[in-house]
């Protein structure tokens, strides 16, 4: 295995790496991009070698500019990542069953190897599994059993240069850390309402859930992405499983229950993108809320039967799996959407109001807390959160009970939104590296050269139209009549929460939050 020992050096501010060789097992490092673009990076004369894998998917061809923009960006991201080219291979695992595609994939990795990137394109004929089934296939590879590491990123993520360097080194003298995740950062969080609200909810899904747990019981989910394995981890706890749509929640579950210990990095963040879109959100979150109730329906019997401690089980079955991804969900949409509309039409039911107002307003004021800019949203939060507990609830049921849509695999659409700015940064950021290693290139293949488009391009789009719907519409109408007769039973506190809720609802039904579908 391979160690790392820092040296910071005052001023310079920079981590230099002295590697020790202990035997022959080598280090990789894996990135991921959603098609799927991987890279493999080695380090052969210090004796540590990492693989990073990228994946890229055909939802690129979703993405509102050119594809070549966007994808040029990630796969230029892992290129230059601060580490020595000459021990660094990458891979480009694609999945895309658009041949254009393939085109364009080969092209920018063809760009690459002329500029002296070990990188390599391999293609999937047997396109099964998902992504699970993608991974599967690249650990698969004679290679790979020579490496440690692997780092993953999905196809809109972009490392910072200096990630491996942040990241590999907790590794040294802790032969029990399976993973170490970085948390993302999005480019378009302030975008529009639905991202910001989405933003409010994975802040607290970060800064709370993850990282508290990573530091008091060293576990939490992986996040399928922005994160490093080791690969001795990954082989004991039985690999990448195709039985889940949740393929990065179910490794990391059975690693924890192999004992192996997780550490998550608050400080450490990936650039990535949020879904603008109800559409592609919904779709998103009916996938993470499905996924999580088939892995504990087949995994139940393995956690009761494992040799953790009955305090890390119950954190298991109570807190990482009932508590957020089925007891919230079920209470949110029978109480705001079947219970509370209901009483008004039965005057011998009553609700009192700190089940209707106190226990939502502090448990949404606790999930802003994390993100203190999004206060002013809390109201929003709460009325939104309510209205997707439909979609949650409704995935709960259908991972619970094996219906069909608990095993679709709906690739979440993305705009390829990332600002001027961001290009600009990137830009400069890469510019000294590429120089260090005598990779020069031009503006035009950053995508600065297609700044001037966008404008453009968003003039000359096809035109936006709203997708109605039906479920969210009809919880509207029973929502806003309950309220109309709540006004006339003079129930006020209760008329104002149904006048919103159903509000909101109405909002999501018509299409009116976040980009509208071209």
């Amino acid at each position: 295995m391979a160690l790392f020992e820092g040296v910071y050096l005052g001023d310079m501010k920079e981590w230099i790496f002295a590697e020790t060789f202990l035997g022959k097992r080598r280090a990789i490092i894996k990135c991921c991009i959603p098609e799927t673009l991987r890279v493999f990076d080695g380090m052969s004369d210090a004796k540590m070698e990492g693989v990073l894998e990228l994946r890229a998917m055909t939802e690129w061809m979703f993405l509102r500019y050119s594809i070549t923009v966007v994808y040029q960006q990630s796969i230029g991201a892992v290129c230059i990542l601060d580490w020595p080219k000459e021990r660094m291979l990458v891979q480009v695992l694609d999945d895309s069953d658009e041949v254009d595609t393939q085109h364009l994939i080969k092209a920018e990795v063809h760009k690459w190897q002329q500029r002296g990137v070990r990188i390599i394109y391999r293609h999937r004929l047997i396109r099964t599994g998902y992504k699970a089934g993608n991974l599967k296939s690249a650990m698969g590879c004679d290679y790979v059993k020579d490496y440690e590491f692997v780092a993953i990123f999905d196809a809109d993520f972009q490392p910072t240069p200096d990630f491996l360097k942040k990241t590999v080194p907790y590794f040294k003298g802790k032969d029990d850390l399976a993973l170490v995740q970085a948390r993302w950062a999005f480019v378009n969080k302030d975008e529009n309402l639905l991202t910001r609200l989405q933003n409010i909810n994975l802040s607290f899904h970060f800064e709370v859930e993850q990282q508290v747990n990573g530091i008091f019981i060293n576990f939490f989910g992986f996040n399928g992405t922005a994160g490093v394995w080791r690969i001795k981890a990954l082989e004991e706890s039985g690999g990448w499983l195709e039985r889940t749509t949740v393929e990065d929640m179910d490794i990391a579950v059975r690693a924890h229950l192999c004992g192996w210990k997780f550490i998550f990095l608050n400080d450490v963040k990936c650039l990535c993108e949020l879904p603008e879109t109800y559409e592609a959100y919904k779709k998103q979150q009916h996938r993470w809320h499905s996924g999580p109730m088939q892995l504990f329906r087949l995994c139940f019997f393995d956690i009761l039967r494992s040799k953790v401690s009955w305090a890390k089980k119950v954190n298991l079955i109570f807190l990482f799996f009932l508590l957020r991804k089925l007891i919230l969900p079920f209470y949110s949409f029978t109480l705001f959407c079947i219970i509370l509309p209901l009483t008004m039409f039965l005057p011998e039911a009553e609700l009192p109001a700190w089940v209707v107002c106190y226990i939502p307003g502090v448990m949404s004021l606790l999930s802003v807390l994390p993100a203190p800019r999004s206060f002013p949203f809390i109201v929003p939060y709460l009325l939104f959160e309510n209205t997707m507990s439909v979609t949650k609830f409704n995935a709960m049921i259908s991972g619970l009970f094996r219906f069909g849509s608990s095993y679709e695999w709906v690739v979440t659409k993305k705009l390829g939104r990332s600002s001027e700015t961001d290009l600009i940064a990137f830009e400069k950021e890469s510019e000294p590296l590429m120089r260090s290693n005598s990779l020069q290139r031009s503006s035009s293949d950053s995508g600065l050269g297609e700044l001037s488009k966008l404008g453009l391009s968003k003039k000359t789009g096809k035109t936006k139209r709203n997708r109605l719907f039906r479920k969210e519409l009809y919880l509207a109408f029973i929502l806003l009549a309950a309220s109309v007769r709540s006004l006339l039973s003079a129930q006020g506190i209760h008329f104002y929460f149904l006048m919103f809720q159903g509000i909101s609802f109405l909002v999501v039904g018509l299409d009116l939050i976040g980009e509208q579908v071209s």
